[in-house]
């Protein structure tokens, strides 16, 4: 018995990093410790390390226990898209590139994160080009690098 629950034990470990291998993470905490739920009623707010939940092996902060609840209820409706990665790199090159967590979109219930530091506002370009074309590659290109 004890060697099932250890076996059991060893592979929901195994599942949880391969999922969050795909998470962009800053010091172990999902978009960088921003609150993925504050996104959802429109602010870029930091989270408290207070109001922190462990979802798939990865940290997720909340700037308040109000958010906190909601993430536990619900958490795949508030996960960024493409694991928090640029949204815009992800469909114009296909790679994972940091973000600014205070470059956001919220398009058709999901949240999109986006690279914004000295003259290169990706968020501007997604909104400049086709949004809707954009996500299309950008779903593409993330099914591709996931299966790597």
């Amino acid at each position: 018995m004890k060697k099932i629950v250890f076996i059991l034990l060893i592979l929901s470990a195994i599942a949880a990093l391969g999922q969050s291998k795909h998470v962009n993470t800053k010091k172990g905490l999902a978009a960088k410790g921003y609150d993925v739920v504050a996104y959802f009623d429109g602010n870029a707010a930091e989270g408290n390390k207070v109001f922190s939940t462990n979802y798939e092996g990865v940290e997720y902060r909340f700037s308040t226990l109000g958010n906190k609840e909601r993430f536990e209820k619900e958490p795949t409706k508030f996960l960024p898209a493409y694991g928090g990665y640029c949204a815009y790199a992800v469909a114009v090159s296909g790679k994972k590139v940091n973000i600014n967590p205070e470059t956001f979109e919220i398009r058709e219930g999901k949240l999109y994160l986006f690279y914004n530091s000295g003259n290169t506002n990706t968020l501007e370009l997604w909104l400049q080009e086709s949004p809707d074309e954009l996500r299309s590659k950008a779903d593409k290109n993330w099914q591709t690098i996931v299966e790597r």
